[in-house]
């Protein structure tokens, strides 16, 4: 027997069930009777109109029995709702006449019987709603959040919330947790979790030699006050945004302002922006610019890099520009929602509750915004490039700048076409004509006034209203559905964007409302995620009917809100997490645990992680004591001027850099060779899961590779530096490099690696100081491609 749900439960969630299509297809009308009017007859009405029960002489459970009507006249009466005793009675318009008669339903179910009598009424063909029926499932991420309070941990084990829920787990699955990690693992864990790049020697002896009760959380703010926690976390959220130094058009062209999102989001990370403010400034801030401080103005501009970094198609301006937008609605919905909107482009969602008019209205408010072009093949030798950058200055000071640049670039176009017609007088006019060319080519490569700073950024364009792509085909056109926010989350009654406005920031106030069950859920268990190796919900972009349900769905709850209720700090969750017993357990292998719980989902130990490529070259770098950790600023780009990237030869940008590696320079078409070979996201999609290969290549890689030698190099030089003594130099090598001391039977190999290398270089030929050289290199090599320096426990 299918189990009821309580009226007070179901109104309460009925708002949170999926919306559909206003006047759509049979399976539209279904899913909205089935969602928002079949629970309410059934476990509200029902009460007084179902089964023998004839209240007013009404029924409820057939729709020829609401077409009859009850004592006061017919109750339905199909596309008048007006005319409709149901409605009357639900608006409680008279005093003799109110259902339910103990409390008014709430305004929003009362809209949706409104529209579902307006639409005819559908009912199910010769079906009778009876009080045994129930309401389909509610999808468990469309569920408002609860904040349970965390169980009891009679052990004493716990050291806050996070334990209490994982202790109670583990119980129910008859496993104990492990021990807790040696400082040492414990110390290079928060380094690599937190900064990405390991502890120095100062930073263990420090730690290990502080045994006050607050070591840990001392140094936890030590690491989240430095700026290369941004660094860190930044990198995680570029992954999520698919963020790119080129567009990814059929050139690939460069954006050298590109870097200034880059920037925008180190610093959000490290000035703990509200995660609130931060989703907000991204879709909107343009718009939120003119309204606050000015000395925020140009960040909000830049912050909405995040639709511009949109992938950008084909060869020529705004070519195939339905496939843009479909990466923009895509990649929102994925990194904020976890939901995969992709699919309702074509048809209404075939598992989740988001059907195709959901999808264009956000097509509409992104078909509203003006994206910038970042110049392609097609237009070079047009002279049509780069154009719809957004200024970093408010419009009153940017306006004399813009149109001196116009009036001097109308100059040009005018002095080009005098020069066209005089151009057979002879070899100066030739040659006047060639200059002109030039210098309009070059005016509008660039795109704007050299004194301007501008953004790859947005801005509201030409308002409009989408219509729908039959079967996603852009030239097969449909109804035009009005812009503005989905409806498949019912509880969220959200504005309509007026007539002169795109729709964005309404969007961004109805991802980030509290009443939102998804966003707050969707951080979190990402945070979680980047910690522990694996999300609670393993899915951590798709929190839909095919993706993972939650291992611990009331602790996912308890952070989603109580992350809301400390601002939206992400630096508040890093503290929670760090703080937990959960967190600083051993990674250990058991393998009577491991046969109860091999994938480690109830977290009885630390899942060992394997470096991602940034971490990897980064703390090779830092190792070798080569890692420059400045802010390098813009990219090292080709000049302008020389920009004729075509499809077939396409941009391929690099740079040589000891910088961090999420400072490179990443291009769409054509990765980074060192970061490649070690997963690095593809920078075209959003990434939420890196990749964790372990192929041939990467052996020969760094084996071979001049990259990792040269670094090597200067890891040898490095520690002889310090000492000529050998054994000093062994124990050297693994304190940085593994944040240890050498084991005495590591020391005697490592004696008998180099006596025997630089015996053997010198029978080569190599003169005795060149071959000890080699030797301490090649030792140096060992050292940093060992799985020990791979591996975080």
């Amino acid at each position: 027997m299918r189990a009821t749900w309580p009226v007070f439960l179901v109104i309460g969630i009925v708002w949170a069930v999926p919306a559909v299509a206003d006047a759509g297809g049979t399976g539209d009308r279904e899913a909205f009777f089935e969602t928002r009017i079949r629970p309410v007859l059934t476990q509200t009405c029902f009460k007084c109109h179902g089964g023998e029960k004839t209240s007013g002489g009404l029924r409820v459970g057939t729709r020829d029995e609401l077409l009859k009507g009850g004592d006061s006249g017919t109750s339905l009466v199909p596309g008048s709702p007006d005319k409709s005793v149901l409605i009357q009675a639900l608006r409680y318009t008279s005093d003799d006449l109110k259902m339910p008669p103990d409390k008014k339903l709430p305004d929003a179910v009362i809209a949706d019987f409104k529209r579902w009598v307006r639409e005819g009424a559908y009912w199910p063909k010769n079906e009778k709603v009876t009080a045994a029926a129930s309401p389909r499932p509610i999808p468990w991420a469309f569920r408002p959040v609860r904040k349970v309070l965390p169980p009891d941990d009679p052990t004493g084990w716990s050291a806050t919330p996070i334990d209490r829920f994982i202790r109670a787990a583990q119980k129910a699955h008859g496993l104990e947790p492990a021990g807790p990690a040696s400082k040492r693992d414990l110390l290079r864990r928060m380094f690599f979790d937190l900064v990405g790049l390991p502890p120095t020697e100062t930073d263990v002896d420090r730690f290990i030699g502080d045994e006050s009760p607050n070591a840990i959380a001392r140094q936890v703010e030590r690491l989240l006050a430095s700026p290369e926690y941004g660094e860190r976390w930044g990198r995680h959220w570029m992954d999520l945004v698919r963020y790119a130094d080129t567009a990814g058009d059929a050139g690939d062209y460069p954006v050298p302002e590109a870097y200034l999102y880059r920037d925008y989001i180190i610093a959000a990370f490290n000035s703990d922006k509200p995660y609130d403010e931060f989703v907000r400034e991204q879709i909107a801030g343009d718009l939120l610019a003119p309204k606050g401080a000015m000395d925020r103005y140009a960040e909000r501009i830049i912050a909405t890099g995040f639709l511009s970094q949109s992938r950008r198609y084909g060869v020529g301006a705004y070519d195939q520009w339905h496939l843009t937008l479909e990466d923009t609605i895509d990649t929102l919905g994925r990194t904020f929602l976890a939901m995969t909107m992709r699919c309702a482009r074509c048809h209404d969602h075939k598992f989740d509750p988001i059907p195709t008019r959901d999808y264009y209205r956000l097509y509409g408010v992104f078909s509203s915004t003006q994206f910038p072009y970042p110049g392609s093949e097609d237009y070079v030798y047009k002279y049509l490039c780069r154009s719809n950058f957004v200024p970093l200055l408010p419009s009153a000071q940017t306006t004399a700048i813009v149109t001196a640049y116009e009036s001097k670039l109308s100059d040009v176009r005018a002095a080009v076409s005098r020069l066209e017609k005089g151009a057979h007088e002879g070899e100066e006019s030739q040659a006047r004509l060639t200059e002109a060319r030039n210098r309009l080519l070059d005016m509008q490569r660039r795109g704007s006034p050299p004194a301007l700073p501008v953004a790859y950024a947005v801005h509201d364009g030409s308002i409009v209203d989408a219509k729908v792509q039959l079967g996603g085909e852009p030239t097969k056109l449909g109804e035009k559905v009005p812009r503005g926010i989905p409806q498949f989350l019912g509880n969220l009654v959200a504005p309509s964007p007026g007539a002169n406005e795109s729709g964005r920031l309404e969007l961004a106030d109805w991802i980030v409302s509290k009443q939102n069950p998804l966003t707050a859920r969707v951080i979190v268990n990402r945070v979680w995620q980047y910690h522990f190796g694996r999300g609670l919900v393993e899915t951590p972009s798709y929190f839909g009917a095919r993706g993972a349900a939650p291992t611990h769905p009331e602790l996912l709850d308890w952070l989603a809100a109580s992350f809301v209720e400390h601002g939206w700090s992400i630096k508040w969750l890093h503290r929670l997490i760090l703080a937990s017993r959960t967190y600083q357990l051993a990674s250990m292998h058991d393998s009577a645990r491991e046969s109860i719980d091999a994938a480690n989902a109830w977290c009885w130990r630390f899942q060992r992680q394997r470096l991602d490529a940034e971490q990897i070259r980064d703390s090779m770098l830092f190792v070798a004591g080569t890692l420059d950790q400045t802010r390098p600023g813009p990219h090292t780009l080709p000049n302008i001027e020389k920009w004729n990237f075509t499809q077939h030869e396409p941009f391929r940008g690099s740079e040589e850099s000891r910088h961090r590696s999420v400072y490179l320079l990443t291009a769409r078409l054509h990765g980074d060779p060192f970061l490649n070979v070690f997963d690095e996201p593809d920078a075209g999609s959003s990434t939420e899961v890196r990749v964790d290969s372990t192929v041939p290549q990467q052996a020969l890689f760094l084996m071979n590779s001049s990259i990792v030698r040269r670094i090597a190099e200067a890891f040898a030089q490095r520690l002889c530096r310090v000492t000529e003594d050998t054994d000093t130099r062994i124990h050297l090598a693994h304190r940085f490099a593994y944040c240890r001391r050498a084991l005495p039977d590591e020391v005697e190999r490592g004696r008998a690696f180099i006596e025997r290398f630089g015996q053997q270089a010198i029978a080569d030929g190599l003169s005795p100081l060149k071959a000890e050289s080699t030797a301490w290199t090649s030792y140096a090599r060992a050292i940093l491609v060992s799985h020990e320096f791979f591996y975080v426990d």
